[in-house]
């Protein structure tokens, strides 16, 4: 198992706690590996005192989701290109440290990617922190949902599309059941790849800061033929977004940073350039409604709004 961490220590050490409780009455031999982004809080050291058998790396500066994992990843034995890796593991499981695994979820997920046809990853059943129903798997992103992203619609309205294939969700009932079901691509919250698919594909672009990376991913393995489930009866609590809060504006330009590499690396060039007059037009929205918030104190709004242009200057060099 492989997590990132940065400035989420109680988050990570529960994380561990629920990880190392489902992992002992699993019947799978496992090691966990942390690395930790250049953390403030002490997060290295308290891994170390509480869950001693964990592997910690620091790295020397916040490298971010992608080049965070890829660390762990060559330490287990796997090359940047395409290549065979011997003494890698059987699987590899990424996980997010702002969960709490629910008993079974781990065996659940190493047994359906190991008898589903032609499985190359497979990811959990997600659950928000108060137990509430949260999307874990999505459609690869088209303009549909971009569009719904950017261009806030009247309440009822949204709420009968936010479900659909439209804004890129899968239906509800498919997680309510026990059979796991095709997707795109996970949140990244939760994926467990077989060895071949990363020896195939490769480690993450480091491109990907933070955001998308997974997609990226998902997308690449989808090319050369492994498919990738949601298997609900693996449940796993997601307490969303806790890291990515600390810094709101950062995570603002981060995301549609990531995007617009996406759509850059995949995208057709019609559909880039529908989805640069998307995005041009949908930042100028939010700058606009940044200068009407009275909620925002001068600081932060100076940051969102600076955030959103630089986006939008993003879409000019495209």
């Amino acid at each position: 198992m492989i997590s990132v961490t940065w400035n989420t220590r109680e988050l990570v050490l529960n994380a561990l706690r629920t990880l190392y409780a489902d992992l002992a009455s699993s019947g799978l031999e496992a090691a966990v590996w942390i690395v930790d982004n250049q953390s403030s809080d002490g997060t290295p050291d308290a891994i170390r005192q509480q869950f001693p058998q964990t592997n910690v790396i620091e790295a020397t500066a916040n490298l971010g989701f992608a080049a965070g994992n890829n660390v762990a990843l060559r330490a287990l034995g796997f090359t940047d290109q395409p290549g065979t890796a011997p003494n890698a593991p059987r699987a590899v499981f990424l996980l997010n440290p702002d969960t709490l695994t629910q008993a079974g979820a781990i065996r659940a997920l190493y047994d359906a990617l190991f008898q589903l046809p032609h499985a190359g990853m497979v990811g959990a059943r997600l659950y928000y922190e108060d137990g509430s129903f949260q999307h874990s798997a999505f459609r690869f992103p088209g303009l549909s949902q971009l569009a719904l992203d950017l261009f806030p619609l009247p309440a009822r309205l949204y709420g009968r599309l936010y479900e659909t294939r439209l804004n890129g969700r899968y239906p509800r009932r498919l997680y309510e059941g026990d059979v796991p079901f095709r997707i795109d691509h996970p949140l990244g919250a939760t994926m467990m790849l077989r060895k071949e698919v990363i020896e195939q594909v490769g480690l993450f672009d480091e491109q990907f800061f933070m955001y998308c990376e997974e997609v990226d991913w998902c997308l690449r393995i989808r090319k050369v033929s492994w498919e990738i489930y949601t298997v609900p009866t693996s449940k796993i609590y997601h307490l969303e977004g806790r890291s990515a809060i600390q810094i709101k504006p950062r995570s603002l330009l981060n995301l549609w940073t990531s995007r617009l590499k996406l759509y850059q690396k995949h995208y057709p060039a019609w559909k880039r350039q529908a989805a640069y007059v998307l995005i041009r037009t949908g930042m100028r929205l939010k700058i606009r409604a940044f200068e009407r918030d009275a909620s925002l104190d001068g600081a932060l709004r100076a940051a969102l709004i600076d955030a959103c242009q630089q986006v939008i200057d993003l879409t000019h060099r495209a």
